[in-house]
């Protein structure tokens, strides 16, 4: 059995992890260095390499192959980064590039798909249901992302957007998104959004938080509209992925995902919208936490 790399490139660190095998994913090493991307992109690139010099000293191991989880995608068709918030990577051939500087074959994966398959593989859904085929993982947030992970290996698709039902369209309401388009899911239920929501009929700025708990004490009225707002189109949204997917399992990351009448009264709101007389899906909250990234990383092939 191989030991297997992954590395979780973040905004503001990157964190490595070599594990025993994918059999036995024991964690032999994981360290942490800053991404300090404000010194460019050839600095990114020296900063993983310094960092697998870390994690081979550490274990006395050399890598094989790498996994590296990404904040945006790799476009199949061009070969170079997209829709990155470190907005050095864009436009870069990410993965030829750390080919040519580390001498060993590796596979990029955005944070959405990583998660999924972490949570697909060795997180929460192994402990439920084993045997589910089918896991559509959720990150909701202050954007809404998705990965999906089919038989063991993520679905990321022709162009590289397997899975990102954040940018289904979903309601005009939401209004105009940064990615050009009107209404998408991240306008209407995203952090930041219903946030706004919420501002819009009370005058006021609160948190989310602080927002659900306004709601479930039935202390404000704009609280209870805006959860209201959360439940119905999360119901909606969902759907629309079930009947396209029907998976077998639903795993929702993020902030968001933390609320807990996602699981009750929201999956009531999905079942309205399902093309079938039941709803059969489950939905897990998320094992891993902000290991995810890293561990579906490594869990890449």
């Amino acid at each position: 059995m191989k030991a297997i790399w992954g590395i979780d490139l973040g905004g503001t660190k990157i964190e490595g992890v070599v594990l025993e095998s994918r059999q036995n994913p024991i964690v032999l090493s994981r360290i942490r260095i800053p991404t300090e991307r404000e010194k460019g992109y050839e600095h990114i690139l020296n900063q993983i390499q310094l960092l697998l010099s870390k994690l081979s000293a550490e274990t006395g191991l050399k890598p094989e192959k790498l996994g590296i989880c990404t904040p945006g995608t790799l476009d199949p068709i061009t070969g170079r980064m997209k829709n990155c918030n470190t907005t050095c990577l864009n436009d870069q051939a990410l993965d030829k590039d750390l080919i040519g500087k580390l001498g060993i074959p590796v596979i990029l994966m955005n944070d959405a798909n990583c998660f999924a398959m972490a949570e697909a593989q060795m997180g929460i859904v192994p402990d439920i249901m084993p045997e589910a085929k089918i896991v559509f993982g959720v990150i909701m947030g202050t954007g809404l992302g998705g990965g999906i992970v089919v038989n063991g290996q993520v679905l990321n698709g022709r162009q590289g957007i397997g899975g990102e039902w954040g940018h289904m369209f979903l309601d005009e309401s939401g209004g105009p998104c940064y990615c050009g388009m009107r209404g998408c899911v991240e306008t209407v239920i995203s952090g930041p959004f219903l946030e706004k929501y919420y501002s819009s009929f009370s005058g006021i700025t609160r948190s989310l938080p602080e927002i659900i708990d306004r709601h479930q004490n039935a202390s404000d009225e704009a609280a209870t509209n805006t959860v209201e707002r959360l439940l119905h189109f999360f119901g909606k949204g969902i759907a629309q992925v079930i009947n396209v997917l029907d998976p077998d399992v639903i795993v929702l990351g993020g902030g968001l995902g933390n609320i807990d009448l996602l699981y009750t009264q929201g999956v009531e709101e999905v079942k309205k919208h399902v093309f079938n007389l039941r709803l059969d899906t489950i939905f897990l909250k998320p094992k891993l936490g902000d290991s995810a990234g890293v561990f579906g990383a490594a869990l890449l092939e």
